[in-house]
């Protein structure tokens, strides 16, 4: 089908995306500050302590951890000799694009960055300066989409604004039509080189009828930030008690008492003076226990239970531990349903760019997202299933493989087959 040109926009494309998505974007800057330390609404009141224990951040990396463990596209194709022959080259081209891109950190960034926002996005294109795939992970808030409205996981549209020096662009992708914006004038209008948009726009964890995802953040910001203050009102007790209170009764003036080191008091008979202690009747019992409920909360409420931070004084194992960390694993599977689409979609960008440009024969196969334990396992019991699975034909020696986490199973197998020989 022919690119149509079509007319301007009215407003024109950059009016209009300053009309968009306020909420979103609002949100976005909430969970971001709340995710780099600023809990505390407002100023500080003169005298007021207030302390910073950032658990929200730490929860949230201590999950993303857990969520890229083992993570590795594999690509398959048919069983013939031609079709493992052809998955296999594009296995090697893909893994050649994904070290040249750095992607095992960028998956890292992005995924830290779409726990904390709550979206997030890639972008495979064509770089014909340097005459290979490009795999970049665009800031979502310059991100905007349009999605069927029967089926909201598949884009429509997609506007790409971003800073570039002093000037302002923006690339509106469809399937059919790219369009530049530099500032408010359209620069270039063209066909789509690529035959479909180079954007992967994920939620962090899918909300039932929306287009767009929830952070890992807003869970934890009250419990956090009642947690800072507990924490700060044991301290200013603490310190208070170190440097004790003197209370003085029955004295009605204050001549002859000097606050210095070794000053001497003269008081009426009947006046009394002593230290006032602010620990007595088990007053930071009562404060430690409050501190430990929020702690319970927390991690509650994160879905990350203390073991996952090495907390583990029952010295629990295999099954028990995993029943511990139960909650953990349930987050981060419900996360890689999402994923599993994602890269495998990205994966797919990929293949399609090397066969426009490299002529890489990627007709027939299919990219298939493979995942580690979500969980510690014993490795020599891993190996010992797959063997069993294998032998009973259930599954193949390559898929085994790639349960073990070889990122390249046929480039292994011939290594394996060459030291044989």
């Amino acid at each position: 089908m022919p690119y149509q040109q079509l007319p301007l926009p009215d407003p024109p494309l950059p009016a209009l995306l300053r009309q968009l998505d306020f909420d979103r974007m609002a949100r976005y800057r909430e969970c971001l500050d709340f995710y780099q330390g600023r809990h505390w609404p407002g100023r500080p009141r003169r005298g007021e302590r207030r302390l910073t224990f950032n658990y929200a951040r730490a929860i949230v990396d201590k999950v993303t951890g857990y969520l890229l463990a083992g993570a590795s596209v594999q690509v398959a194709g048919d069983e013939t000799p031609a079709g493992l022959e052809r998955a296999r080259l594009a296995e090697r081209a893909l893994r050649r694009v994904e070290a040249a891109n750095g992607v095992s950190q960028l998956d890292f960034e992005t995924e830290l960055d779409c726990a904390v926002l709550g979206d997030g996005a890639y972008r495979v294109a064509w770089d014909a300066a340097a005459g290979e795939v490009r795999i970049t992970a665009p800031d979502v808030q310059g991100i905007f989409a349009w999605r069927d409205p029967a089926d909201p996981n598949r884009l429509t549209a997609v506007a790409h604004r971003y800073r570039a020096g002093e000037e302002e662009l923006i690339e509106y992708w469809t399937p059919g039509g790219f369009e530049l914006w530099r500032g408010s004038t359209l620069e270039e209008r063209l066909p789509n080189p690529y035959g479909f948009i180079p954007y992967v726009v994920f939620p962090n964890v899918r909300e039932p009828k929306q287009a767009w995802g929830s952070s890992d953040i807003p869970p934890l910001v009250e419990a956090n930030r009642e947690l800072n203050r507990a924490f700060s009102q044991l301290s200013q007790v603490l310190e208070l008690s170190g440097n004790p209170i003197a209370v003085l009764e029955g004295v009605t003036g204050s001549e002859d008492i000097t606050v210095e080191p070794g000053a001497i008091w003269e008081v009426p008979e009947d006046a009394r003076a002593y230290l006032l202690d602010l620990l007595q009747g088990g007053g930071v019992a009562l404060h430690t226990a409050y501190i430990d409920l929020l702690y319970r909360v927390l991690h509650d409420l994160g879905e990350s239970p203390r073991t996952a931070f090495g907390h583990n004084p029952q010295g629990l194992s295999g099954v028990a531990l995993n029943t511990e960390l139960d909650p953990i694993a349930r987050k981060v599977e419900r996360k890689r349903r999402i994923r599993t689409a994602v890269y495998e979609r990205r994966a797919w960008m990929v293949l399609q760019l090397l066969a426009r440009f490299e002529g890489l024969e990627a007709e027939g196969l299919r990219p298939v997202m493979q995942w580690g334990p979500v969980l510690p396992a014993d490795r020599s019991r891993q190996v010992q299933d797959a063997r069993l699975l294998v032998a009973s034909g259930i599954i193949s020696r390559r898929t085994a493989a790639a349960s073990l986490g070889i990122d390249d199973p046929e480039a292994e197998a011939a290594r394996v087959r060459e030291e044989a020989g």
